[in-house]
């Protein structure tokens, strides 16, 4: 089992920036790929952004050039630095590993994220 425990969100003014952590139980940045989502009420998991196990990462169109996704092996920490906030990211996010030879996959509980003047 793991888990997945985000910190880092608040209120923050549209053109604000705000980093996002993901603490991981145990060393799994190997055999997962790692991701954030964000939620608003009454929808499902938006994907924002994917750090793979080499590295590698990807970002939802409308958060490219302003969202960096990061790991910290040795902390066992996923980062999501975002800069440049929009009205439009407010949302609960959530960390979520997927694994790479299992069909395992966890969700942390969230933290969140308000852009609002």
């Amino acid at each position: 089992q793991v888990q997945l425990v985000e910190s880092g969100g608040g209120l923050v003014q549209p053109g604000g920036n705000l980093t996002l952590s993901c603490a991981v139980s145990r060393n799994i940045f190997s055999t997962y790929t790692m991701n954030w989502y964000r939620q608003t009420p009454g929808k499902q998991p938006e994907w924002v952004a994917t750090v793979r196990r080499n590295g590698d990462t990807t970002f939802k169109d409308s958060v490219e050039g302003r969202f960096t996704i990061s790991r910290d092996n040795a902390e066992n920490t996923m980062y999501l630095y975002m800069k440049g906030l929009k009205s439009e990211d407010t949302g609960l996010y959530r960390c979520h590993a997927h694994g790479v030879f299992t069909t395992d996959q966890y969700w942390g509980q969230g933290t969140q994220v308000t852009v609002s003047s």
